[in-house]
């Protein structure tokens, strides 16, 4: 990220949620975004991903100016290399927990069986009994394990998580935080996650602290 900013027009005039903000994370680390509830944590990953559009300056992923970029082109590298966990999940209503994680690899044309790997992915999750139940059949908690299967299943080069654990019991959200750093590990996926969870944060090899609109380590 090469001087990216993000400011809003309010009521009470211009608001400032990411000020000139410059950091580089190389293949295959794992950092969290950390900081106070409207901070900018989930503006700098939509930003990240490309689904925000910064005021000035750049995000560059391997050598391309994301923001150079149509939509349609932001959209064609978001689904060739990039995973997102939403915090609000973002399931497709009309299709089941197995269609949803199905999309990804469907919309890239993939020669992988997305069936089949749709459902080793959801099993990881523990959802193996749920595959053709519909996101309003689903708690929230599976729905958000749902999301992460979808996000995993193309086995990106990066994934992006907004609290992936933020809807999870503690024991469902320890098997999740053990598949996002496997998936690091062993897959080199670089790995961004914002969470309020410091000791997910402090697994992570680096730690981006957001105050004022500003970015530090």
């Amino acid at each position: 990220m090469e001087q990216l900013a993000k400011k809003v027009i309010s009521p009470e005039g211009e608001l400032v949620i990411l000020d000139h903000v410059n950091f580089t994370l190389a293949a295959g680390q794992s950092a969290a975004i950390v900081g106070a509830s409207g901070a900018g944590k989930s503006t700098l990953l939509g930003l990240l991903a490309g689904l925000d559009v910064p005021s000035s300056g750049k995000v560059w992923l391997n050598g391309e100016d994301f923001f150079a970029l149509d939509e349609d082109g932001r959209a064609r590298l978001r689904g060739e290399s990039m995973g997102f966990v939403f915090q609000s999940f973002q399931l497709l209503p009309s299709l089941t927990a197995l269609e949803n994680v199905m999309l990804p690899l469907e919309l890239l044309e993939s020669d992988v069986d997305a069936k089949k790997q749709a459902a080793q992915v959801l099993s990881r999750v523990g959802l193996a009994h749920r595959l053709h139940h519909y996101p309003k059949q689903l708690s929230g908690g599976e729905q958000q394990r749902v999301a992460i299967a979808r996000a995993f299943v193309s086995e990106p080069k990066i994934l992006l998580a907004d609290e992936p654990t933020g809807n999870l019991d503690a024991k469902t959200g320890d098997q999740i935080i053990e598949l996002l750093f496997k998936l690091n590990q062993e897959k080199q996926t670089t790995l961004i996650l914002v969470t309020h969870d410091q000791s997910l944060a402090q697994r992570c090899q680096r730690r981006l602290i957001i105050s004022d609109g500003r970015v530090s380590e």
